[in-house]
């Protein structure tokens, strides 16, 4: 391998949106994460929605009402 050509190669603190800390190994000193092991439905056995960006909301809002009724 090359000298000077690679990336430092430091510990890691991953922080997930749940607030679930853990470290590893990486590239950069610190991740923030939005799932992961620990609140993963896969992992977990519990079925959840992962809400990225309000999507869930903006789907519910956009079919709500009357949308696609007919109109007199």
């Amino acid at each position: 391998m090359k000298e000077k050509i690679h990336p430092k190669y430091v510990e890691t603190k991953v922080t997930c949106g749940c607030g679930n800390t853990f470290m590893t190994r990486s590239t950069k000193p610190e991740l923030k994460v939005d799932i992961c092991n620990a609140c993963h439905p896969f992992y977990t056995g519990r079925l959840k929605f992962v809400d990225s960006a309000g999507r869930i909301e903006k789907f519910r809002n956009k079919f709500a009402g009357n949308y696609g009724k007919k109109k007199a």
